[in-house]
């Protein structure tokens, strides 16, 4: 079975309305291993998305996305959520990251942090995440695990506007997967991740384009 794109129904309108010349500064928030933080790297380097990654900002000092930023010449920037006792102080610090590095859209690609209101008022509607579930089936954390033990026959992924509930925002792009019987939890998600890199960099692009 080959994976499927589902693309909703989007008001392009509630978009800000980008010059289709001139790249969008985006921001990629990262806690793990950044192959998605790559495949955006790659498809702006190839032409096919207009945008600049200006700063990774990830959590995790083994989070192999830095050295991945590093190697494309991306700014990276640590922040230890530990060292916040409330969440809302730790997006304001990131807001503060965000705005000096003039950040346009947000992508929140493996970033294994609840975000608050704080956040999301400062981009409205121009942050994103990535998520292994056809959305709103199996939300939050072990999404593939959960499609495993409820037996699906399809899962996949799913990029959507960031919302306070979690991954509750508006669907973006769908890709659908097909669930083998054999299938472990290594064999799904290396096949949701094919996935993950096809639809990611579209949804970026949904939301830089004029409409």
């Amino acid at each position: 079975m080959d994976a499927s794109l589902i693309y909703p129904q989007v008001d392009y309108n509630n978009y800000a309305n980008y010059s289709p010349n001139k790249p969008v500064k985006l921001a990629v928030m990262a806690s793990g291993n950044g192959s998605n933080f790559e495949v955006i790297a790659q498809a702006i380097s190839a032409g096919k998305l207009n945008a600049e990654i200006t700063v990774l900002i990830y959590n995790n000092r083994q989070a192999k996305a830095a050295m991945r930023a590093k190697n494309w010449g991306v700014k990276t920037v640590f922040i230890n959520h530990r060292d916040y006792q409330i969440r809302e102080e730790l997006d304001q610090e990131i807001v503060n990251i965000l705005q000096i590095h003039d950040v346009e859209i947000v992508v929140m690609a493996g970033w294994m942090r609840i975000v608050t209101q704080v956040l999301i008022d400062a981009f409205p509607r121009r942050i994103i995440n990535i998520h292994p579930s056809l959305l709103p089936s199996f939300k939050g954390a072990r999404a593939v695990e959960q499609a495993l033990a409820a037996g699906v026959k399809i899962t996949g992924c799913t990029v959507h506007l960031v919302s306070v509930e979690v991954d509750s925002g508006e669907i973006l792009i769908q890709a659908a997967v097909p669930v083998f019987p054999n299938d472990s939890y290594e064999s799904l998600h290396a096949r949701i991740q094919v996935q993950e890199h096809r639809i990611l960099p579209l949804a970026i692009d949904l939301l830089t384009k004029d409409k």
